[in-house]
């Protein structure tokens, strides 16, 4: 039973279909299968990411995904992929209660995804996401560094070179090729000064045939950024 629903699960998170994906999995939502629950938790995620889902859902979903997560990593600590939805999900928290909780959990996000990296060695996506929390450390602006020396005796510091390390990895992995990462390739290399390089992977993201919501926006991005650095 289980395999035949994760099975379908699959097939309608490929196919992009975002609201029967989590309508399928939250009949399992009491399930003791780690393997559905971080499915689920994905699922929620992939809702909230939806252009006409409402704001109060979409923010719903963020908590109940992590829920979801941290039930599955309960079940099995060694579900690298549930580890992987924790940190996503922890990290959409943040966007909503602020620059002080994201704070608070910056290390811990960092660590669920080195946690699945090293449960998943080949697992590009937690690759990237590592890469996301390094360009984000290393463009945190000082009134945000200035919160985190309070709460931390050693503030959280990265830079773009790491970023660029890990995004290069997540490339490099069987799981290449996708349109979030050739966008923040792309940053990173802007970020760098590397100019030739940055429109190179923008062009990527901006070529890249866009399937969900969110990389239509990821495809726009690149076409701002790619103004501004004067491709049209």
């Amino acid at each position: 039973m289980a395999e035949e629903v994760i099975a379908e699960s699959e097939r309608l998170f490929e196919a992009a279909e975002a609201q029967k994906l989590y309508d399928l999995l939250i009949q399992h939502k009491d399930s003791k299968n780690d393997e559905l629950l971080w499915r689920l938790a994905r699922a929620c995620r992939e809702v909230s990411q939806l252009n006409d889902t409402p704001a109060d859902r979409k923010k719903e979903l963020i908590y109940e995904g992590n829920e979801y997560a941290k039930q599955a990593v309960e079940i099995n600590p060694n579900n690298g992929f549930a580890h992987k939805w924790i940190g996503i999900t922890l990290s959409g928290i943040g966007d909503y209660e602020g620059n002080k909780k994201k704070i608070n959990d910056a290390y811990v996000i960092k660590a669920e995804f080195e946690k699945a990296i090293e449960l998943n060695a080949n697992d590009g996506t937690s690759m990237h996401l590592l890469g996301q929390w390094c360009y984000t450390i290393a463009e945190m602006p000082w009134y945000i560094r200035k919160v985190a020396a309070a709460i931390f005796a050693a503030p959280p510091e990265s830079s773009y070179e790491e970023a660029l390390k890990w995004f290069q990895k997540c490339e490099d992995s069987p799981q290449a090729s996708f349109s979030r990462n050739h966008l923040w390739m792309g940053m990173t290399y802007h970020k760098l000064n590397n100019k030739e390089k940055a429109i190179e992977w923008l062009t990527k993201c901006r070529d890249h045939p866009p399937i969900k919501d969110e990389e239509v926006k990821q495809q726009e991005e690149a076409k701002t950024l790619l103004a501004k650095l004067g491709v049209k």
